[in-house]
């Protein structure tokens, strides 16, 4: 199959697209939102046509000695506003100040403490690291028996089908990050819980469909004993590829709806996952299971059979 026999082209496509994300995270670094600094985050919205302009309401907040909050559009009608942890007299003086340009609701308030912030912050990619360790253990316990009966294509453990979909999740993982790095440094975009929750959203769909792959390599490996471990990764690859593409497009197709139709809070989050899976779909399909090929012909020559 071509997506086998073509494998070069997908690894640099790969390649460049991570090596891009590397470089815009570390150029850029990760915006942390509140859940990661501490702060509070309000969402206020006005009447149609009420809302005032940003430097008015700058203005407005600077005569409360809160420091310099930072204020950015929500939608047609509405601001979110970041300042330092407000206490509560505070919080009733801001509200009544954005009052003062209109009639005006609260659509959201989060206050998050600066320890608990570094905490949530350490703990989040400690929770990332420990889930890809936790699955590359999976799959390696899962496909312990790869190689029974699968004559001279038998010669790729358990464990190198578990490192394969590591690479893969990095892969998924690393692309949401760089584009986000981006949008941190040229729109403000903040990460926050949801964003961990998206990546390990991403991690857990990426990974089944890398296990579908993967499980339909295993059965052909007892089935088909006269073709070439590349004949039945393309196999395998073929046998799936509808099913992986109609799944993503699915959920893709939902996504899109909730980025462009629901709530400023969810937005990003959609964006999220929806970067995300086309990365974790195109990683089960030309990354994932090409490897294995790769993986098998390096350690063929190491040790010929």
């Amino acid at each position: 199959m071509f997506i086998v026999k073509y494998r070069k082209i997908w690894y640099v496509l790969s390649g460049l697209f991570v090596a891009t994300s590397l470089f815009a995270i570390f150029a850029f670094g990760l915006k942390p939102g509140i859940d990661f600094t501490g702060g509070s985050l309000l969402e206020v919205e006005y009447s149609e046509g009420s809302r005032p302009h940003v430097s008015d309401v700058e203005a407005g907040l600077k005569e409360l000695n809160i420091g310099q909050p930072l204020i950015r559009l929500s939608g047609d009608n509405g601001f979110i506003i970041r300042a330092k942890d407000l206490n509560e007299s505070e919080y009733l003086s801001v509200m009544s100040n954005l009052s003062s340009f209109g009639e005006s609701k609260e659509i959201r308030f989060d206050s998050i403490g600066p320890v608990i912030g570094k905490e949530l912050r350490e703990k989040s990619w400690i929770t990332i690291l420990l889930v890809i360790l936790m699955i590359m253990f999976y799959i390696a316990f899962t496909f312990r028996k790869v190689s029974v009966g699968a004559g001279k294509n038998g010669n790729v453990s358990s464990f190198k089908y578990g490192l394969v979909a590591v690479i893969a999740l990095a892969h998924d993982v690393i692309i949401p990050a760089g584009v986000f790095a981006v949008l941190g440094k040229y729109l403000g975009v903040e990460i926050d819980i949801l964003f961990i929750t998206a990546l390990l959203t991403v991690l857990g769909f990426s990974v089944n469909d890398t296990i579908v792959t993967f499980d339909r390599i295993r059965e052909n490996l007892s089935v088909e004993k006269g073709k070439s471990f590349e004949e039945i990764v393309g196999l395998s690859i073929k046998q799936t590829l509808t099913r992986s593409i109609n799944t993503s497009l699915t959920i893709v197709i939902v996504l899109l709806a909730i980025y462009f139709f629901a709530g400023e809070s969810t937005k990003y989050f959609a964006l999220a996952l929806l970067v995300g899976i086309v990365a974790g779909t195109y990683s089960s399909i030309f990354l994932a299971s090409p490897l294995l090929v790769t993986v098998k012909r390096a350690f063929t020559k190491v040790r010929p059979s």
